[in-house]
């Protein structure tokens, strides 16, 4: 009789009670090669495809950076000789950038404005009008959004001047409302009034983001908490919080990155009174273009693009690690 071939012959034990042994390895054919592309385009129309986004990254991202990068080397200002022949001054730029007290100071106004208009401000507020609208009746949740609205979605240029005429010394609708005379408070508190402006202004997109968010908390958790004796800010600890946590780091990482890089305090305050209210975007912008010191600035905007690595870098782990715990 002739052996048998089957598969269930090949893998029974060898004489003696010895496992056969295991099969070896299957040669990967061409056509299992060519089911990984699931598309079927092959690589070199994927390249085709994607190459036009890299192209947008390099030439909007990556030389500039690298020019910031190259010109913070030099000794460069947009006028007199430091124009027609750069001096080469390796990190100079940054060590005078480091040790000068104005830039420090402007750090320090920066991340006060950060915490103070970001961080806490818009989180705070834009996840408070969304936990409200939950419950708030049509005709209210209808006129709050637009007007919260209203404020995110006009231009820069315009609501500077409608701020303007709020706080003037004068004729100030603020100063008329509550009653006070000849109070210049752009002037008098140019911190807490660029705070105030961010705040009100840059709420809209956390509440947005916040009500998306906050559709999908499932409402049998909500109804089991209640049936439990959960008051509403247990419901709100215990419940929601653990399940929009995500979004709410996403949105800390958004909205302080775009605060960190805002120019809308020079529109309300030029930076002033006396560099009180100078933050980084502004002091580069003071001192590249109307000091002419372009090989400083661009030092200054590189290490502003460190620190937005850095706070995007710190995020961006805590996201990773409260992956585990999501699922």
């Amino acid at each position: 009789m002739a052996p048998s071939t089957s598969p269930a012959a090949d893998l029974a034990p060898a004489p003696g009670g010895a496992p056969a042994p295991a099969p070896g390895p299957v040669a990967t054919t061409p056509r299992a090669r060519r089911d990984r592309d699931v598309v079927g385009l092959g690589r070199a129309r994927a390249v085709a495809f994607v190459a036009p986004a890299l192209v947008l990254v390099g030439v909007f991202l990556v030389f500039p950076a690298a020019w910031t990068l190259y010109l913070g080397l030099l000794d460069y200002s947009l006028t007199g000789s430091g124009a027609q022949a750069p001096v080469f001054v390796g990190l100079g730029n940054y060590t005078s950038a480091l040790s000068d007290p104005a830039f420090a100071k402007s750090l320090y106004l920066t991340l006060l404005f950060v915490g103070g208009s970001a961080v806490l401000g818009q989180n705070v507020l834009g996840f408070s009008l969304a936990w409200y609208f939950r419950a708030a009746h049509r005709p209210v949740r209808a006129t709050l959004s637009v007007l919260v609205l209203l404020a995110w979605i006009l231009p820069g240029s315009v609501v500077a001047f409608l701020w303007q005429a709020l706080l003037d010394r004068r004729n100030g609708t603020l100063n008329a409302l509550i009653g006070t005379t000849d109070m210049a408070w752009a002037l008098d508190h140019p911190m807490a009034v660029i705070i105030i402006f961010n705040i009100w202004r840059g709420t809209a997109f956390s509440m947005l983001l916040y009500t998306a968010a906050l559709s999908t908390v499932p409402r049998s958790h909500l109804e089991v908490a209640r049936m439990a004796g959960a008051t509403r800010w247990q419901q709100l600890r215990d419940v929601v919080l653990p399940t929009v946590k995500r979004h709410i780091l996403t949105n800390t990482l958004l909205i302080t990155l775009w605060t960190f890089n805002d120019f809308s305090p020079y529109l309300l305050t030029g930076g002033g009174p006396n560099r009180e209210s100078e933050v980084l975007p502004v002091y580069i912008y003071k001192e590249a273009i109307i000091g002419g010191h372009l090989g400083y600035g661009s030092a200054i905007s590189l290490l502003l693009l460190l620190a937005n690595l850095v706070i995007a870098v710190v995020y961006v782990r805590l996201l990773r690690t409260r992956e585990p715990e999501a699922a």
